[in-house]
């Protein structure tokens, strides 16, 4: 379970790529809006994971918490 909590900072790594990627684009005949997308797809993920992993955390805590007031 230890690799789940990499995970998402990699979505974070790939997102800071993506937006160096787009200013790089941006006064090039090329369209940056593929990058500005998945850039946007990455932060949304590790935001998401972060506050998914923060719940599923706090449901635990609140579990052990339940078994130890009825022992």
């Amino acid at each position: 379970m230890n690799y789940l909590k990499i995970t998402k900072y990699i979505y974070l790594l790939i997102g800071f790529i993506m937006v160096y990627d787009a200013i790089s684009k941006w006064n090039d005949a090329e369209k940056p809006w593929l990058s500005v997308v998945l850039a946007g797809l990455a932060f949304f993920t590790f935001f998401f994971r972060t506050r998914f992993a923060k719940k599923f955390e706090d449901r635990k805590n609140q579990n052990n918490q339940g078994n130890q007031n009825n022992t």
